[in-house]
């Protein structure tokens, strides 16, 4: 597999996740077993991804072109072409990028394909657990919905 991050060709369907104002974008994508990276082009005004971490897998993003605007515990900054920036599994990981310019920005996500594995969704408190790679192998939840170790456990 391969992709061609500067030329017009191989741009994807978007199917997942479902479009929404603020998160509109387009993705080519070249991925292996073990191994994906997605080129994002986030028009301006636009969102990668609600601010989030994951849990049992790393993230990387090389910006391609343009200066997006990077959101992280440690606060936001404008990214310049050539950055690469690991984002490591857990809170410190963090990160949203936002396109504030008036030029279309693309960067280049990479990432291992870990599983099981999760995400937390920092702002609203949400985690999704994934345990396959299709569609239906993934579930969200809110954080403050845990229960006791045996709720719903029969005693024998």
């Amino acid at each position: 597999m391969e992709m061609n991050l500067l030329d017009d060709d191989g741009w994807l369907e978007r199917t997942w996740p479902p479009e929404r104002a603020g998160y509109a974008w387009r993705r080519k994508r070249v991925a292996g077993e073990h191994l994906g990276a997605g080129l994002i082009e986030l028009p301006p005004g636009q969102s990668t991804f609600p601010y989030h971490y994951e849990i049992g897998n790393d993230e990387l993003v090389v910006v391609v072109s343009g200066t997006p605007t990077l959101r992280a515990p440690d606060g936001e900054r404008e990214l310049e072409p050539g950055d690469c920036i690991l984002f490591p599994s857990g809170p410190d990981g963090a990160h949203k990028l936002t396109n504030r310019s008036d030029d279309v920005v693309r960067v280049l996500l990479v990432s291992n394909f870990a599983l099981p594995r999760a995400a937390v969704q920092v702002d609203s408190g949400k985690m999704m657990l994934r345990w396959g790679s299709g569609r239906d192998e993934r579930r969200w939840f809110f954080l403050g919905e845990d229960t006791d170790y045996w709720d719903g456990e029969a005693v024998e």
